[in-house]
């Protein structure tokens, strides 16, 4: 498990470091620098004109304390000054005083050259602000040279807390971020600016820190074995679940199909589609292994006997916002007894009648929005929720007591009282229409194995994306389909289990 911390939760366990344990500032720096130039020289980045740009807070400091190892090194360091000196911390002055000791030049404005490596230093973790006027101008200016660009904890103009970009930010290749992972690194569009993340270790002790369940996590891919519902060798499909999939419209049979597929391949052991008779055929073609009972009109009492013979319940997916679709909604939320998974349209017409949220009898709900549909169910627009998105999700959750998938590039999972869990799996040919069908019916057959809510979204979330990195590979980023990945979901749980195995034998 790695930890991922937001700019608060660095500064406090920086201050207990410093003040609780006695460990000075200085001291920190110094070793912040030393492991910049040691990273540098492992990588074998070409150090030949490095040039170094400083800000005024301590960022600045671990900059000139970089500049001081590479120049004692006898590498040719171009520094520059870009903060107000008026505002510069103490360290900040004592590394700017080690470094002209040493007799190298400091000057007071970045000048565009002919720089082997860009060392950035302007802003650390701590930038709340939008970056406008000459800072702008230069990290603009940073990012158009013809160099390696390396980034000292977070790349400037990056939110620590939510990976937002705060008017322009500094495209690192690699950027060293000392003793945790932070927060922005992990989120788009902050991910993408950090190039290749190396976590340092600087002695900050973190221990009082990552006791608090605010911070956010992710698992290293080898760690998620753990999760994997068991499968006994003396078993039957009745103790893989039965799940319950209301979903598709007239004529829109995909959602269906490829939320029951996905579910069977997740290790499902029953599923059965509600869906409108229109589809029957094509979905009994498709996928025979399911049992399809079909509509013409609305029958409560057939939905309410088909809940009941449900463990688990997925509704939503392409089922439309009509009359009837709504009515479907409404009896399933009224009558649930089981666990159950909204996503797609079904969140749509929650977003429609906010009420419907409070027809809920239990907590094991799970829902599976994108950034869109996440912006109606809560009327903030989709700009602040990338901007807020770790704190809405949060109170989101608390609220309502349900487990929220937030879709995205970077997912998140959240739950009341839990960690929220940082995904890492995925890429960009996922992006295709179905993609989140097949989420939907994956987790939703871990759902009917047993597992509960916030689980199922980790795994499930992990393995969906893990399906899209081997289909990519084998594909290519543009070709890549909803019915790929499900494909490539064996694929995703046989490297899990076969770590299992390892584990056994």
């Amino acid at each position: 498990m790695r930890y991922l911390a937001s700019s608060r939760q660095m500064k406090m366990a920086d201050q207990y470091t410093m003040q609780e344990l006695g460990v000075p500032s200085m001291e920190l720096m110094e070793r912040a620098a030393l492991k910049c130039v040691e990273v540098m020289e492992a990588q074998r980045l070409d150090l030949s004109r490095p040039c170094i740009v400083c800000g005024s807070g301590n960022n600045g400091g671990d900059g000139f304390a970089i500049a001081r190892l590479l120049n004692q090194k006898g590498y040719p360091v171009t520094v520059c000054f870009v903060g107000n000196e008026s505002h510069r911390t103490e360290e900040t002055r004592s590394q700017m005083r080690l470094l002209k000791e040493t007799g190298a030049d400091i000057c007071n404005e970045y000048k565009p050259g002919e720089y082997s490596i860009i060392i950035d230093a302007i802003f650390g973790v701590g930038l709340g602000r939008e970056i406008i006027g000459r800072y702008l101008k230069v990290i603009r200016q940073m990012n158009e040279a013809n160099a390696i660009k390396f980034a000292v904890d977070i790349p400037s103009g990056v939110s620590a807390d939510e990976g937002c970009i705060l008017g322009v930010a500094f495209q690192a290749d690699i950027t060293v971020t000392f003793q945790m992972e932070k927060v922005g690194l992990g989120l788009y569009p902050g991910k993408g600016y950090a190039g290749k993340v190396i976590v340092a270790d600087i002695g900050i002790d973190t221990d009082k820190t990552v006791a608090d369940i605010g911070v956010a996590y992710t698992y290293e891919p080898e760690e998620f074995r753990k999760l994997l519902p068991r499968r006994m060798e003396d078993s039957n499909k009745g103790m893989y679940g039965r799940l319950l999939i209301i979903a598709g419209s007239k004529g829109m049979s995909g959602a269906a199909y490829l939320n029951a597929k996905a579910a069977y391949k997740a290790g499902a052991g029953l599923v059965q589609i509600y869906t409108p008779e229109d589809n029957r055929i094509i979905l009994q073609e498709l996928l025979p292994e399911a049992i399809v009972k079909t509509y013409d009109f609305f029958d409560e009492g057939e939905l309410i006997r088909l809940l009941k013979w449900a463990d688990t319940v997925c509704i939503g997916s392409g089922m439309g916002t009509s009359e009837k679709s709504k009515k479907i909604l409404k009896t399933a939320l009224e009558n649930l007894s089981v666990p159950c998974l909204i996503d797609a349209d079904g969140l749509n017409l929650i977003a429609e009648h906010r009420k419907y949220m409070d027809r809920i009898p239990h907590d094991h709900l799970i829902i599976t929005p994108h950034m869109k549909e996440m912006s109606r169910l809560t009327g903030i627009s989709v700009l602040e929720l990338k901007s807020r998105r770790m704190e809405i999700l949060k109170e989101f959750t608390e609220k309502h007591h349900i487990t929220c998938v937030l879709k995205d590039s970077s997912t998140v999972v959240a739950s009341p009282g839990e960690r929220a869990y940082i995904n890492r799996s995925g890429n960009a040919s996922m992006a295709k229409a179905g993609a989140g069908d097949v989420l939907a019916g994956i987790v939703a057959g871990l759902m009917a194995q047993g597992m509960d809510c916030q689980e199922a979204g980790i795994l499930g979330t992990y393995l969906h994306g893990r399906a899209g990195d081997l289909a990519r590979r084998e594909k290519g980023s543009y070709s890549v389909m909803a019915g790929d990945l499900i494909e490539y979901l064996s694929e995703a749980f046989k490297e899990q289990e076969e770590k299992n195995y390892e584990q056994l034998y």
